[in-house]
């Protein structure tokens, strides 16, 4: 017997072929058994009982959805500066007078644990509405071993407290502090030598800004390869600003993926896609920052190179509080096909977690679902605001 079935329901589970790859089944149904899927396929085909059943009334269901690149934990926010740079000023005369990225660390530093998981909890639980499973969150406002490690502590507790699954990134080359001895080269040291280590049973993985404002490539290499050390995967922000080669980079070292990418040149993607890494795309911070230059969808299409779609929720670049609504922006901005855009927060965004229990709906893995008031899946990606999910399940259980 099953533990929980649900049916009357139209499935997309995201394992179907090349040619039709949203799987979709008409009238169908989903079991589980001890939190994994027993069993997908049509209604009328359902070959056991169940000890619960739950009529979906023609709703849809999709697997759990991961946002896989987050910078969720954090103290403040930015409206101000925000403000301040629609009245015409520029970036680096607010970050002259204080502002920019450091008045986020100022901010997350001041803050105790406490008041970091209160700030945090209410902008995950958003995310959870819309049908949200899994995500990622990043440290890097800390920029202190302390402060990074309590960002990594109050993420982890986030999942511990909530029904979702949490993925702890350590993100501490993301700046360099003004005051740090030694600048770029020796906060580095200072990330791969002391932070790497201490953060190493509480970071899923290590992620590193490589950008001419924050790590060259040289640096970024040498905090991957304490990582490795570690036995912690990377992950890599890469030629957002411009081409410094952080795609190749990021395949060199078998990155989980490497995002942004709007500059990052044909040959660099295809080096990531023979690498197996993942593009994740973040609509949110290109229509935040006005900026003109997209990911070259072509090329990674080219390439074979699987995209993910995520919030960047941060501060700063992308206080995107709507995964949804990051559909909308990777197909009307990036252009992207639908099945595209929802591979990008299911199949694609598990896999640039290295995770592989979920993202399909497929017997044997983990039951995270779902489940939306719409007529067909292209509405997750058309609607501008509104939130059609009706069913969260986590592990076989409702949320």
């Amino acid at each position: 017997m099953f533990d929980r079935v649900w049916t009357h329901a139209n499935l997309a589970t995201m394992d179907g072929p090349a040619e039709a790859p949203l799987g979709v089944i008409e009238d169908g149904a989903i079991a589980a058994r001890d939190g994994r899927i027993a069993w997908v396929g049509r209604r009328a085909e359902l070959p056991a009982p169940a000890a619960e059943v739950v009529d979906c009334e023609g709703g849809w269901l999709l697997p759990g959805l991961i946002d896989c690149h987050t910078h969720l934990v954090f103290s403040g926010n930015r409206a101000a500066e925000f403000e301040q740079r629609l009245a015409g000023a520029t970036y680096e005369q607010i970050a002259r007078a204080g502002g920019g990225i450091f008045s986020t660390v100022r901010a997350t530093r001041d803050a105790g644990e406490e008041a970091l998981f209160a700030a945090a909890r209410p902008r995950l639980q958003g995310l959870m509405a819309e049908g949200v499973t899994t995500v990622e969150i990043k440290s890097g406002y800390g920029l202190t071993l302390d402060s990074e490690l309590a960002m990594l502590r109050v993420a982890r507790r986030l999942g511990d407290a909530l029904p979702v699954e949490v993925v702890t990134t350590l993100l501490a080359a993301h700046a360099v502090p003004p005051d740090f001895p030694g600048g770029a080269d020796g906060f580095a040291r200072h990330v791969a030598e002391d932070i790497i280590p201490a953060a190493a049973g509480l970071a899923d993985a290590v992620d590193a800004f490589c950008e001419s404002i924050a790590f060259s490539p040289n640096q970024t290499a040498l905090v991957f390869e304490a990582a490795r050390r570690a036995g912690l995967p990377v992950k890599l922000h890469a030629d957002q600003l411009s081409d410094l080669g952080g795609a190749a980079l990021a395949a060199r070292f078998g990155a989980l993926s490497a995002d942004h990418l709007e500059h990052a040149s044909p040959a660099g993607l295809r080096a990531m896609a023979e690498a197996g890494s993942v593009a994740v795309l973040l609509p949110g911070a290109t229509f935040m920052l006005r900026e003109t230059r997209h990911p070259d969808i072509a090329a990674m299409r080219a390439a074979g190179l699987r995209m993910a779609v995520s919030t960047d929720l941060n501060p700063g670049s992308s206080p995107a509080r709507s995964l949804l609504l990051m559909l909308n922006m990777a197909c009307t901005l990036f252009r992207l096909t639908v099945p595209e855009a929802l591979l990008g927060v299911t199949r694609h965004a598990v896999a640039a977690l290295g995770l592989s229990d979920r993202g399909v709906l497929r017997p044997g893995l983990r039951c995270d679902l779902a489940g939306f008031r719409v007529g067909r899946p292209a509405e997750l990606c058309y609607w501008l605001g509104g939130n059609p999910c009706f069913l969260r399940v986590v592990a076989g259980v409702p949320s």
